[in-house]
């Protein structure tokens, strides 16, 4: 069987391959947008939200291949919640500044729409709260459109956000 130093072990192994990758992706993509000249902005929506996403994604995935979707919903559910209360509060809290414009005449309602969308999708008006495959295929499909929005956004005429 599997002893508790085995299992810790490997434990120890896969975070820090997870961590040491998520860094390389986020490293390797930012040096890469910002030589292409793409937005700070835009950079932070995409290539830094997906890479600091990864282990809360791969935890997700993994209790959803077990069969413990609990794990998941609440995985996602702290992972935002920390994101929205600490890494954001806590540069505004030690040197506040402006919102850009842009932020909230485009991507602010998006996420408030995603949000309310999320819930009515997850609460389970219907049956018991699930999203079934055509519904994460409707968030999937928003969060597509959304990036490519976000791509002709920072190449407009008039320079990137």
């Amino acid at each position: 069987g599997i002893t508790t130093l085995n299992a810790s072990l490997w434990f120890l192994a896969g975070l820090l391959t997870l961590l040491l990758g998520s860094k390389l992706l986020v490293n390797g993509a930012v040096n890469i947008a910002t030589e292409l000249g793409v937005s700070d902005v835009v950079i932070g929506l995409t290539i830094v939200a997906i890479g600091t996403s990864l282990p809360e994604l791969a935890a997700s995935v993994m209790s959803a291949y077990k069969k413990e979707p609990d794990i998941a919903i609440g995985n996602i559910i702290g992972s935002n919640m920390f994101n929205l209360l600490a890494v954001l509060g806590l540069p505004g809290a030690i040197r506040p500044g402006p919102v850009p414009a842009n932020i909230l005449e485009r991507d602010f309602p998006v996420m408030i729409t995603l949000t309310i969308l999320l819930f009515a999708m997850s609460y389970g008006f219907r049956a018991p709260g699930k999203i079934n495959r055509f519904e994460g295929g409707i968030l999937l499909s928003i969060f597509i459109a959304y990036q490519v929005v976000l791509y002709f956004s920072s190449h407009q005429v008039g320079g990137p956000d």
